[in-house]
């Protein structure tokens, strides 16, 4: 039998072929029950896998991002377990995140009832003090659906029509079988932490946020964002598209065209409906603040809102937050002592404020213009402006929520929006997508078409985004007067065009390519959709370029 080489923390190890990476955990030097999984030449994988070929090999701790990621998805598996336990005739669908949370229903479409809560809870709970193991295997491509058929994994069956693999990999436990879309946990009981708590006709599942270690902090409510949730879920059950299986069955009857017309009709009569409550209260409000996290298309909403407020009488005027930057010098530092760029500090607020109520008391002013070439702002580069009767103010930035930005003005006549792209699609019942990667994938797509930046350059930034975004803008979503959803169901089958070839770029000597083989398998599960059927005013074309509005 031929032996292989095993680098751990830059000590060389030989084994046997084949050897399983749970083997060697005693080499990384942490308790056990601290490591999530593992990587094996920068790609992330069970640690039931099999070694095959010389590789470097480190943990993946629980703790870390990554590591969570997975805690995660294995309480979601586990949830599953016990709900064919319990209700074998029901079960439970996974919907959306909220805050530390999965928000879930009955399969049935029945409310829910706290005994049967309670009863899927001791259930969990029960799976996790019996430790049981969670392995992972491949099976035959029709053995693996003739499975799901025999368990009414219907969403799951239709996925699987979009594999051409002769082999499913699927994770396996107490006889319970999903199909792989991440590593899980390789026991049970390394779930120490997590809690059921009903919740509108529903259930959420807890967990503990990233850093909080076992804590599970208290829950704050998000209404604003479950009922954009909501409402979007019911309507995709009314056009037919729930999960991506039932997209992919679309395209394939060489329909999609129709489709991708009526979600843009959807989103639009969605802004339209913005721009009436807006209307409503024109006689106060004299600003429209736009805020949302990155690559959420804020914009072309803004663009897109701008029209519709004009076929209603009202001319916007935009003032663009960019322009007020304190310059390169002046900026605060981060803990790296980099440039924040991202804080509020980083914005002359006082020099803002002062124009915005000149604008108030019907003064003209010229507006600034920011050199980023120079990292320099001149004082009056920009047009003039006056805010006229019937004109009203458009302020788009990640800070548009945070009342710090705009404290000299009246907030009787601020109208603040919210813009994320909410996808209320799931790859199956028990997986679902989260709204992070389908952002991630638009600002990769997005970097490489307009900033020539490859893959590993959004991935470098990635996490300093996702950072700000928790500190600067997720706090103030749920002040928002509106909240607008800029997902498109069909647009990752038309990033994925784009994307893919971008994440083939990423090899395994380099340290992006665990989240470059992951998206890769996460967009196997689309059929591709050519970007040609997207329109022209599309909310995507920001993203993949020839938008018909300028930017």
């Amino acid at each position: 039998m031929s032996n292989i080489n095993v680098t751990i923390n830059g000590k060389l190890y030989t084994h046997h072929y084949g050897v399983k990476a749970l083997e060697l955990v005693q080499h990384f030097g942490v308790p056990r029950e601290q490591i999530a999984a593992v990587k094996e030449n920068n790609e992330i994988r069970p640690l039931g896998t099999s070694l095959l070929v010389n590789t470097v090999l480190e943990p993946v701790l629980i703790d870390s991002p990554e590591g969570v990621s997975i805690y995660r998805r294995t309480l979601s598996f586990v949830l599953a377990i016990a709900a064919r336990n319990i209700f074998p005739d029901d079960g439970v669908y996974v919907g959306h995140s909220l805050g530390n949370s999965y928000y879930y229903t009955f399969r049935s479409g029945n409310q829910y009832e706290k005994d049967k809560i309670e009863m899927l809870a001791k259930e969990m709970e029960k799976l996790v003090k019996d430790n049981i193991p969670i392995t992972f295997k491949y099976i035959a491509y029709q053995e693996a659906v003739d499975f799901f058929k025999e368990k009414n994994q219907v969403d799951t069956v239709l996925l699987l029509e979009q594999r051409s693999s002769s082999y499913i990999k699927v994770n396996e436990c107490q006889g319970f079988m999903d199909i792989h879309v991440r590593p899980l946990l390789e026991r049970t009981g390394l779930l120490s932490s997590f809690e059921l708590m009903p919740y509108q006709d529903g259930f959420l599942l807890r967990f503990p946020g990233i850093g909080r270690g076992k804590e599970i902090d208290p829950y704050k409510d998000e209404p604003n964002l479950f009922k954009i949730y909501k409402d979007y879920k019911e309507w995709g059950r009314m056009v037919g598209i729930r999960v991506v299986g039932e997209l992919n069955s679309r395209i394939a009857a060489r329909n999609i065209d129709e489709y991708i017309m009526i979600a843009e009709a959807h989103q639009s009569h969605k802004l339209a409906a913005i721009a009436n409550q807006i209307c409503e209260k024109i006689d106060n409000i004299k600003m429209i603040l736009i805020a949302g996290p990155s690559s959420s298309g804020k914009t072309t909403s803004a663009k897109r809102l701008s029209i519709e407020l004009m076929a209603l009488g009202i001319n916007p005027i935009a003032i663009g937050l960019d322009n007020y930057y304190v310059g390169t010098d002046a900026t605060p530092k981060d803990e790296n002592g980099e440039p924040d760029y991202e804080c509020l500090e980083a914005l002359d607020v006082p020099y803002l404020n002062k124009q915005l109520l000149q604008l108030y008391r019907g003064e003209e002013i010229t507006l600034p213009v920011y050199d980023f070439k120079t990292g320099s702002r001149k004082q009056n580069g920009g047009k003039k402006i006056r805010l006229q009767k019937d004109n009203v103010l458009i302020v788009e930035g990640i800070h548009g929520l945070n009342d710090k930005l705009t404290h000299s003005i009246d907030r009787n006549t601020k109208f603040k929006i919210y813009v994320s792209a909410l996808t209320q699609l799931n790859l199956d019942d028990h997986n679902r997508i989260p709204t992070s990667d389908n952002r991630l994938i638009r600002r990769m797509v997005r970097d490489s078409q307009f900033r020539g930046a490859d893959a590993l350059r959004t991935f470098s930034f990635w996490p300093k985004v996702q950072a700000g975004e928790r500190k600067h803008i997720f706090p103030f979503q749920n002040t928002a007067d509106a909240v607008f959803n800029s997902a498109l169901d069909y647009e990752l089958s038309v990033l994925k065009y784009y994307a893919d070839p971008l994440l083939k770029a990423v090899k395994p000597s380099m340290r992006e390519y665990a989240e470059a083989v992951r998206l890769l398998a996460f967009l196997e599960n689309f059929t591709p959709i050519p970007p040609q059927y997207v329109p022209g005013t599309s909310i995507l074309r920001e993203f993949i370029g020839d938008s018909e509005f300028k930017y």
